[in-house]
């Protein structure tokens, strides 16, 4: 725990001096612009040296140690294609089962996209980061590492579905889609979020999602046919966490108040602003479904530019400074619940952390050869 903290601590500190709007200008770089690289180098090593030094931590991480056990002796396993060609391909460089090395491999794609995606889109990096630590991203990547290399990928393609480059968006996607399959969602979900609705679209998708509560037999059997390793299992039991409804409602209420001058004219907001009304539709009535939490992450990770975004388009300074601290204190609770009731639970179990240096490595139980 304390050294989740540590980290988290360190690296919001480093990003507070980092400024994303500062320009290379006449070829000349600038104090700034070294501080800049300076601090990003250092979020990004420690990040990556916590995610790529640990050892069974994280609920599916022996699980992933038997699939890339399989996955050598050509067995057959429920992880996409590109998931299987990595470890091939690091296992054929590496000689024998270095399991290590394809950790570390998703942990240094996953954090170095996150980070480029939150510099190059955030109003302010120091306050983007800072909700991306708190809201327990990082953290949680320790344990399904294809979601959330998939969900770091959704969230560097944004840029393209606010800019029309469709073609390019649906190359990350499907790329991406090659490490977990459940990213092909956010093609027709980012593309509804990019829509200016009007009302009557707006009635016709209410009455659509009202067909979630009486044919939820339908939407399951929907849901196993995708992936059918679900059956019988308690992946099937879905169920989602008020702590995401209570969040996603919130921000909704804040972007409400900040509509007419943040949100209605701009192109950006708006998108994030059909995001977060989209998970928290899904959160509310679709909470029977297995995957809803995974689907709806792919929404609400802009939250940590919503926000930020909102904050900085109030006018008057004392509520602007009022919400920010509000935020922010919010922030904080919620990584502290998440710290002290989530991570060692069954479903995460990201603690105690270990790593390969002090404990033993974790033991191959499959009897394929």
């Amino acid at each position: 725990m304390v050294i989740y903290i540590s980290v988290a601590a360190l690296t919001v500190f480093l990003g507070l001096t980092v400024d994303n709007h500062c320009r290379i200008r006449r070829g000349m770089v600038s104090r700034q612009q070294m501080l800049n690289a300076l601090c990003l180098c250092g979020i990004f090593f420690i990040l990556f040296a916590v995610s790529a030094c640990r050892l069974n931590v994280g609920n599916d991480y022996a699980k992933y140690v038997e699939f890339m056990h399989l996955i050598r002796c050509d067995a057959f396993v429920p992880t996409e294609i590109g998931f299987n060609q990595i470890v091939k391909i690091l296992y054929g460089i590496s000689g024998f089962e270095n399991y290590l090395l394809v950790f570390a491999f998703f942990a240094f794609f996953t954090i170095l996209l996150f980070l480029i995606a939150i510099y190059r889109q955030a109003d302010s990096f120091a306050f983007s980061f800072f909700l991306f630590m708190a809201f327990g991203y990082y953290f949680q990547s320790f344990n399904t590492v294809r979601y959330y290399l998939a969900l770091a990928i959704a969230v560097y393609a944004i840029p393209c579905v606010l800019r029309k480059g469709w073609g390019k968006f649906l190359l990350l996607v499907l790329l991406g889609a090659t490490l977990h399959k459940s990213l092909l969602v956010v093609f027709p979900l980012y593309i509804l979020a990019s829509f200016a609705w009007k009302k009557w679209q707006l009635a016709i998708a209410a009455v659509f999602c009202s067909t979630f509560f009486f044919m939820q037999d339908f939407y399951l059997k929907a849901v196993v046919f995708l992936y059918p390793t679900y059956e019988d299992t308690e992946y099937l039991e879905g169920g989602t966490s008020l702590v995401n409804i209570v969040r996603c409602l919130a921000v909704f209420v804040l972007s409400l108040l900040c509509y007419k001058r943040s949100v209605k004219d701009n192109r950006r907001n708006r998108f994030y602003f059909y995001c977060n009304l989209g998970a928290l539709v899904m959160y509310v009535c679709c909470s029977f479904l297995p995957v809803i939490s995974r689907i709806g992450y792919y929404l609400t990770i802009t939250h940590i530019f919503f926000l930020p975004a909102l904050l900085s388009g109030i006018e008057n300074p004392k509520l602007r400074k009022l919400l920010t601290a509000g935020v922010a204190s919010a922030a904080v609770l919620y990584f502290g619940m998440f710290i002290l009731m989530k991570a060692g639970g069954d479903g995460l179990r990201i603690l105690p952390y270990e790593t390969f240096m002090f404990h033993e490595m974790v033991p191959i139980l499959s009897d394929v050869n």
